[in-house]
């Protein structure tokens, strides 16, 4: 059941524990309130809600005005839980001001606790410009959908020394930079494993083995009411489809 909304300091207190954070996307109402209940730590509002809500093929074509209207949704479903906004393409690429003006906007507008940004070495300066502001940053490496074209699609990283070697260098960049935790996406568990003694911040994954301090799952993938696809190292907990599909037939029905 939901308790009292987690801090950073909470989560750095749970990485020295040994205790696991649960992280779980929403982007509306229903999810979110239903999260809290269930107890879980944090929310983020991803740009997945392009694929998830609105169709899109990929995460690039959504708007700040979109997240920001997801996380309105989330903030009011969810008052008590720890709540991310994830920067969408665009909203930090064209220069550090920028960057500041739209984190600022998730605070601002939408009460998030943090906001999420995509990317290591090339994004430190947007980091530490939002951190300078005052504003709790989540870096993320690794896999990074908005810059998948330029990674050759939506492939593992890490799986060679070259790569891998990238993956820890924008894992150290982030953390120097003045992220305070750390997501890496869909890359070996050995190397996801040996990130949380290379940095000191909380490393938590999507697709990225249990030898670290948290997971982060799509709520359509793990409730079965996303069918697009469905990553390899999901688990399903529900079908949602499924209940939603016979409810709706059982309706027609009886019309």
């Amino acid at each position: 059941m939901a308790g009292k909304k987690l801090t950073i300091s909470d989560f750095y207190e749970m990485r020295d524990q040994g205790k696991k954070i649960t992280w779980i996307t929403a982007y509306d109402y229903p999810i979110a309130s239903l999260s809290q209940e269930a107890g879980i730590d944090m929310i983020l509002v991803g740009d997945s809600l392009g694929m998830v809500v609105y169709g899109y093929d990929g995460t690039v074509p959504v708007t700040m005005d979109e997240c920001i209207i997801h996380c309105k949704a989330v903030r009011r479903g969810a008052p008590n839980v720890f709540v991310v906004g994830d920067m969408p393409f665009g909203s930090y690429h064209t220069g550090d001001s920028d960057a500041v003006s739209n984190a600022v906007r998730f605070v601002k507008e939408a009460g998030m606790d943090a906001i999420k940004l995509e990317g290591g070495v090339k994004v430190a300066s947007r980091i530490r410009a939002i951190a300078d502001a005052g504003i709790v940053v989540i870096g993320h490496v690794g896999l990074t959908p908005q810059s998948s074209a330029a990674l050759g699609g939506f492939k593992a990283q890490g799986r060679t020394a070259e790569s891998a070697e990238a993956v820890i260098a924008d894992s150290i960049a982030v953390e120097k930079a003045g992220a305070k935790m750390l997501l890496v996406e869909a890359v070996p568990p050995e190397l996801a494993g040996s990130l949380r003694n290379i940095v000191s911040i909380p490393v938590l994954g999507i697709g990225a083995g249990a030898d670290i301090d948290g997971q982060v799952m799509i709520c359509g993938d793990i409730l079965g009411y996303f069918q697009a696809f469905t990553p390899k190292f999901v688990k399903k907990y529900a079908n949602v489809a499924q209940v939603i599909v016979k409810a709706i037939t059982e309706y027609i029905n009886d019309v």
